[in-house]
């Protein structure tokens, strides 16, 4: 923590302060979405990184779909693989609907993670993600306006060198480019399929 940038760490704050658990509606009406929400929901801060897919891939051109936004890194060793993996089944789960949701896969290790790179480690969960990156300080603007806290520390694999240290919460945009949800680690590929579906529907 020591680290992180005073920036950062507002967006940290001012991000959870603004994400309500999904277990409680304000109104007391029973909950809709499964994980935490935005609340109210506010623009998700655009960008414009290289793509896995070898041209520049902005934010905005996502608009109309559903974005699930992920910050991590392919040499990640636990955390990227489980949330990729749960991704792909819910993918797999919304069917024919999977068409109008894009993931976008933000590195947070620049230095290790080309877009050939990104292509090849996505094709693995599936062929349709995409994967970002760009200079180190473009990353951590991007990081910074997310509230993303990425730090690297030694890795136990000597041949890595080192791993980095990253928030593993992913962000669901709705079709509009607005923040909606926020999906802990961890969470079931149904539990995604359902806040998902929500989007889907406005």
């Amino acid at each position: 923590m020591s680290r992180l940038s005073t920036r950062a760490l507002v967006a940290v704050l001012l991000l959870v302060a603004g994400v309500s658990h999904g277990s409680r509606a304000a109104s007391g009406a029973p909950p809709k979405f499964k994980s935490g929400v935005f609340d109210p929901p506010r623009a998700a801060p655009a960008f414009e990184l290289a793509g896995s897919n070898g041209s520049p891939l902005k934010l905005t051109q996502f608009l109309g779909k559903v974005v699930i936004l992920q910050f991590g890194f392919t040499y990640c060793p636990k955390i990227c693989p489980v949330t990729l993996t749960n991704v792909t089944q819910a993918f797999e789960l919304l069917g024919k609907e999977s068409a109008d949701v894009q993931l976008i896969f933000v590195t947070v290790d620049p230095a290790r993670d080309t877009p050939e790179r990104l292509r090849e480690y996505l094709s693995f969960f599936n062929p349709n993600f995409l994967g970002a990156t760009g200079p180190e300080e473009k990353l951590q603007a991007v990081n910074d306006e997310y509230g993303v806290v990425a730090t690297k520390a030694s890795s136990p694999d000597k041949q890595l060198r080192y791993e980095v240290h990253h928030t593993s919460s992913i962000y669901l945009i709705d079709r509009a480019g607005m923040l909606r949800v926020m999906v802990p680690f961890g969470k079931e590929p149904k539990a995604i399929v359902h806040d998902l579906k929500l989007l889907l529907e406005k």
